[in-house]
């Protein structure tokens, strides 16, 4: 199953340090990295190659450009739907901000939790407690057909 399996290689990521715009296992990662190096375990060569990004990257133009990248290689899941393990979700960290900050969720059901890297943190798994579900902004699943 691909839920499980994205879950499975998103775990071995977890203690990895924070790192911007770096997507290696046990040496450092940002949110997007962990996307990225999940993504080349489970479906291969990655979609697309990505830019230099900063940390403020999408805000002065207001472009949801994280969103549209997910959206043209993903899933897209109906906020509607039920949480699944696996699932990608795309947070909006301040009302009215772009959406750039990800995570994978691990457990759903009654206490969920989601992996994700986070500045001082590093690569964790934490509650998707009330305060991180209203920040979520899209959710989407891995193609069918991963490894």
């Amino acid at each position: 199953m691909t839920g499980a399996r994205v879950v499975a290689v998103a775990r071995e990521w977890i203690g990895t340090a924070y790192c911007h715009q770096q997507s290696t296992k046990g040496a450092g990662s940002d949110c997007l990295g962990l996307l990225r190096g999940v993504w080349r375990e489970v479906r291969g060569a990655e979609p697309e190659s990505v830019p230099p990004y900063s940390p403020d990257w999408s805000e002065a133009a207001h472009a949801e450009r994280l969103w549209g990248a997910m959206a043209r290689h993903l899933l897209v899941v109906p906020a509607c739907a039920p949480l699944q393990p696996g699932d990608v979700i795309l947070f909006r960290m301040r009302a009215g901000a772009v959406a750039k900050h990800l995570g994978i969720v691990g457990e759903a059901g009654a206490a969920p939790t989601f992996i994700h890297a986070y500045t001082g943190h590093g690569v964790v798994e934490s509650p998707l407690s009330l305060p991180w579900q209203r920040r979520i902004a899209a959710r989407f699943r891995f193609p069918e057909g991963a490894t």
